[in-house]
C-alpha cells in the first residue's frame, strides 16, 4: 500500500490542507483507492493508522524530513539542481531558519518521528519488490520531468501566469497521468480525479485541486519505487545531511544501485 502526502514547499509552519493519496498495488501495478485533504498531522497518522494498520506501506512525503544545516541549503537541493535544473526543476533552500517553528520544531521532521514510532523506517533505499514500511522525501517536480520524458516542468501551479499557459499545462499533465494506466508500473483508477476540469476552477478550489495532484504524483513515485528501486531512481543528498528521493533521468538509469539495495 502506497500513501502521499503533499505539502507546499519551502514553508511548513503554518497548518493547511495536504492532498492525501491511498493507492494499493505491488511492483506488477497499482490502483488508486482514495483521496482526502488533511489539516494537521494529527489527521495524517490517524488516517495511516486506518489504512495501513502494521501491513507494508510505503510514505511518501513532499516535505523536508531531514533538516540539520540553520542557514543555506542541503546537499539535496544542490543535487536536485544539478541534475535537474536545466529542466527547471531546481528546489528551493532547506534550512532550519526558513522552516522550524518558534519551538524549532521542523514540521517534516515530526511527523517521521510519529511514523518511526508507529514501525516505518525512515530510509530511501527501497528495494524492489519486497513488503517494507518506509517514510520518504520526494519532490514532484524532479519527478515529473524523469516519468514524463519533459524537456521543463509543466507549469500547472497558479503562480501568476497567464491563464492559457496554466490551462495548456494542466492539460498536458492530465495526458501524462493518463497514460499511467499503460506505464511500467501502472496506475489506474484516476478516472474521477481526471474528471475534474482545472480550468473551470479558481481560487481555494484549485489550490485544493493543485495539492490532491501532487499529492497522486507522490503516491505514485513510491509505487515507481517498489517498482523499481534505485535502478531507475536516485537517493540525491544524504539521510544523514537531508535528500530527495526521485525518479532519474533514464542516462543516469544504474541496475547496480537496486543490487547493492537488495543484497
Amino acid at each position: 500500500m502506497f500513501h502521499a502526502f503533499h505539502r507546499p514547499r519551502p514553508r511548513l509552519v503554518r497548518p493547511q490542507p495536504h492532498g492525501r493519496r491511498r493507492h494499493r498495488g505491488d511492483a506488477g501495478g497499482g490502483r488508486l483507492l482514495e483521496t482526502a485533504l488533511l489539516s494537521d498531522d494529527t489527521s495524517v497518522l490517524a488516517f495511516v493508522e486506518t489504512h495501513a494498520g502494521d501491513d507494508p506501506a510505503i510514505v511518501t512525503i513532499d516535505a523536508p524530513l531531514t533538516v540539520p544545516n540553520v542557514t543555506g541549503r542541503r546537499l539535496a537541493e544542490a543535487e536536485v539542481g544539478a541534475v535537474f535544473g536545466r529542466f527547471q526543476a531546481a528546489a528551493h533552500p532547506t534550512n532550519r531558519t526558513r522552516l522550524a517553528d518558534a519551538a524549532g520544531v521542523v514540521r517534516g521532521e515530526a511527523l517521521t518521528q510519529a511514523l518511526t514510532a508507529r514501525g516505518f523506517v525512515h530510509d530511501p533505499r527501497i528495494p524492489v519488490g519486497l513488503p517494507v514500511r518506509r517514510v520518504v522525501e520526494v519532490y514532484p517536480h524532479p519527478a515529473t520531468v524523469a516519468l514524463f520524458g519533459l524537456s521543463r516542468t509543466l507549469k500547472y501551479k497558479n503562480k501568476g501566469q497567464a491563464r492559457e499557459v496554466m490551462d495548456a499545462a494542466w492539460t498536458a499533465l492530465y495526458d501524462h497521468l493518463a497514460a499511467l494506466a499503460q506505464a511500467d508500473p501502472p496506475l489506474t483508477g484516476l478516472g474521477a480525479h481526471l474528471a475534474v476540469n482545472p480550468a473551470t476552477l479558481r481560487g481555494r478550489a484549485l489550490k485544493d485541486h493543485e495539492d490532491r495532484t501532487d499529492a497522486l504524483l507522490c503516491a505514485y513515485i513510491a509505487l515507481y519505487a517498489h517498482r523499481w528501486g534505485l535502478e531507475r531512481s536516485e537517493v540525491l543528498g544524504t539521510l544523514e545531511g537531508g535528500y530527495i528521493f526521485t525518479p532519474t533521468l533514464p542516462e543516469r538509469w544504474n541496475a547496480s544501485r537496486a543490487v547493492e539495495v537488495s543484497s
